[in-house]
């Protein structure tokens, strides 16, 4: 079982990033009291409320809520129901109102479950891949996909290893799933030789270890990206959130103790980031508490064609979440050198948001 304070704490930037105001997920909390079974539970509350949504005609809030019941990984029945319903769900609603595409690839690593947007043989685009971190289903970051299609791109949003209906081990040839899909999608009416990673935690970290070896990634676009410090300083791994070391646990099938230290290896050393020659753009929070600074600082040492964006805020940048939309699809144009008279409007609301922000907190 989690811990329902931790859960209550965590859970604010995926229900904001999906939409879903305090006013709405706030008093729902208040009912949760315990993370067991039956009512009162984290599952329960949060699906029972999804299942109103649901009855309603409200299809991607209901989607939202059953992925928040099933938050942070599935640990047992309640959960995997969850799971499943949010999966149905987002497929009824995507039929009936967007031009999302199911695509199951089979891949060396297993089968891979992915939304798609733009698939044409006649005339193939280059490919927007999305994926998320460590607790976030593909579900979540689908409606991204019509971004992709409003910028004259393919798009595939997908899981990380052993997230939702990922069931592939997470491990150390985890970043060569990210050229497995490219290698997939070469015959399915994309050009993946133009590919752009969208990789938001720490599916970040793959795009990174991934990106010098396949010349198909043209760019990396992330946000709270584990780098090098996070694998390996000991004595910030000791502060981290229960909520980030069980679920680590649960994907590399490592006992929660031993995770993290497991991990050690994983961390990318200079060299690695110097030999990246794609442009990296990087949302960054600056009260973190899962991402060390540091990782930020080596990202900005060692990666040539780096920008950065900072937001004084913690993980995911919850309060930052209309800004970091935007900017990621700036960046997303800035790397493909295209529009710029989109960029130019993108820049400027950027800017007018900024200045909101700092006049409303008393910046002056």
């Amino acid at each position: 079982m989690n811990d329902v304070a931790e859960l209550k704490q965590y859970v604010g930037v995926h229900a904001r990033a999906q939409g879903i105001p305090p006013a709405q997920y706030e008093p729902l909390l208040d009912q949760v009291s315990h993370d067991d079974d039956g009512p009162g539970s984290w599952v329960a509350e949060w699906s029972r409320a999804a299942e109103r949504l649901e009855r309603d005609g409200r299809l991607l809030e209901a989607c939202r809520y059953y992925n928040m019941a099933r938050f942070p990984y599935v640990d047992g029945q309640p959960r995997r129901d969850a799971l499943a319903r949010c999966v149905t769900v987002f497929d009824r609603w995507r039929r009936e109102n967007s031009p999302i595409q199911r695509l199951d690839l089979d891949l060396p690593q297993g089968r891979l479950g992915c939304w798609t947007v733009g698939l044409d043989p006649a005339q193939p685009r280059p490919v927007l891949l999305v994926m998320g971190g460590i607790v976030s289903v593909k579900e979540q970051w689908a409606p991204l996909l019509l971004r992709a299609r409003a910028l004259g791109m393919a798009g595939l949003v997908t899981e990380m290893p052993g997230v939702g209906e990922n069931a592939a081990r997470y491990d150390t040839d985890s970043p060569r799933m990210l050229s497995h899909v490219l290698d997939a999608l070469r015959d399915r009416g994309v050009d993946a030789t133009q590919a752009y990673a969208m990789t938001l935690s720490f599916s970040g970290h793959l795009a990174l270890r991934r990106a010098p070896d396949d010349p198909r990634l043209r760019g990396v676009i992330l946000a709270g990206a584990p780098v090098h410090a996070f694998f390996t300083d000991r004595e910030w791994q000791r502060a981290l959130p229960r909520i980030t070391v069980d679920t680590l646990g649960h994907l590399t099938g490592e006992k929660p103790a031993d995770a993290v230290e497991r991990m050690r290896g994983w961390a990318i050393d200079p060299s690695a980031l110097r030999a990246i020659d794609v442009p990296v753009h990087a949302l960054v929070s600056r009260r973190d508490e899962i991402i060390p600074p540091q990782d930020a600082q080596m990202l900005r040492r060692h990666v040539r064609r780096l920008r950065t964006r900072t937001n004084d805020d913690v993980h995911g940048s919850p309060n930052h979440v209309a800004e970091s939309g935007l900017w990621l699809v700036l960046s997303l144009l800035r790397m493909r050198r295209v529009d710029p008279r989109q960029q130019a409007s993108l820049r400027w609301r950027l800017t007018a948001m900024r200045a909101r922000g700092v006049l409303a907190s008393g910046g002056g």
